[in-house]
């Protein structure tokens, strides 16, 4: 398969996209920071207790990494023209994200109905309903691009010659490598949420 050519691979480095999926993070980086230090804030101002993170949370974390091994994997099989593996393997991270979505669903119903926490409970309970909220709003963001990557390979990898197109395209490419950016990004941050709610919880 034909590889692109270092001109074009720098090219693609200064693509619009590059440059709007940087300001998209950097945008998330600092709302975030600004929410968990405004739970911070909050709780040693006016020393409101904090919420109990549900095991949910915990759970959904396994399910959000196990995604992004999946996103990894189908990115190698891309570059490794893997065609079967490659579907699989984006099919797979659509399953988990939804997955994941169910069970945030399941978290909050368990804060709210188990424990009878609602937003209007306290100021931290009502941090971690926004927090938590937010960051599923930024996964089912990415999820159509998911699945319209799943549905392009699906529709157009029928013979060797509609593979090969597919696996040569740069701009395909580029847009697999920042979509898998961008959900290891949400990983991270998720990661970075849950360690942030739980600490808090301990001291």
């Amino acid at each position: 398969m034909t590889r692109p050519q270092p001109a074009l691979q720098q090219n693609l480095m200064f693509h619009p996209y590059n440059v709007m999926l940087a300001l998209l993070l950097f945008g998330l980086s600092g709302l975030f920071l600004a929410l968990t230090i405004s739970y911070t804030y909050i709780r040693v101002t006016m020393d409101v207790p904090p919420v109990q993170l549900p095991a949910l949370f915990l759970v959904n974390t396994l399910v959000l990494l196990a995604s992004s091994v999946a996103m990894i994997r189908a990115k190698q099989c891309y570059l490794n023209d893997q065609t079967e593996a490659y579907q699989r393997n984006l099919l797979g991270t659509i399953v988990l994200s939804v997955l994941f979505m169910l069970m945030q669903a399941l978290a909050w119903w368990w804060l709210f109905q188990m424990n009878n926490i609602g937003m209007n409970s306290s100021t931290t309970a009502g941090f971690l309903y926004v927090i938590s909220f937010t960051h599923l709003a930024h996964v089912v963001a990415g999820l159509p691009f998911l699945i319209i990557f799943y549905r392009t390979a699906r529709k157009r990898m029928v013979d060797p010659v509609t593979v090969l197109v597919y696996f040569s395209d740069p701009e395909k490419r580029l847009k697999l490598r920042l979509l898998t950016i961008y959900w290891h990004f949400l990983d991270i941050l998720w990661v970075y949420l849950v360690l942030f709610l739980g600490i808090n919880y301990l001291i």
